[in-house]
């Protein structure tokens, strides 16, 4: 991880094409509940097991501070990487949306 990553409330995303940095910035969660609903529900979701890959992956587009990869690129890449390895990053998001900085 950066330095001071975790104090500005980012994670990084392990990617094949190399590591993502994802912010939930007002902006970010704002886009990403208007295309995936309300934030206490995707929450909800996930620690019910019950996030699908699709939402997991717009969340993580939404919330990138590189815009060098395409959605359908980043999103892939996710896939390619494991749901293992990208895991931590999304425990540290919804986190950070439960609990802000």
């Amino acid at each position: 991880m950066r330095p001071g990553t975790a104090l500005r409330g980012e994670a990084v995303l392990p990617l094949p094409e190399g590591p993502v940095v994802v912010r939930p910035s007002f902006a970010a969660l704002c886009a990403a509940e208007e295309e995936l609903g309300p934030l206490f529900a995707l929450v909800e979701r996930a620690a019910e097991g019950g996030l699908t890959l699709a939402e997991m992956a717009a969340l993580f587009w939404h919330c990138r501070t590189d815009t060098a990869l395409s959605r359908a690129e980043m999103s892939e890449a996710v896939v390619q990487q494991g749901l293992a390895a990208v895991t931590p990053a999304l425990k540290q998001l919804l986190s950070q949306i439960l609990s802000g900085r």
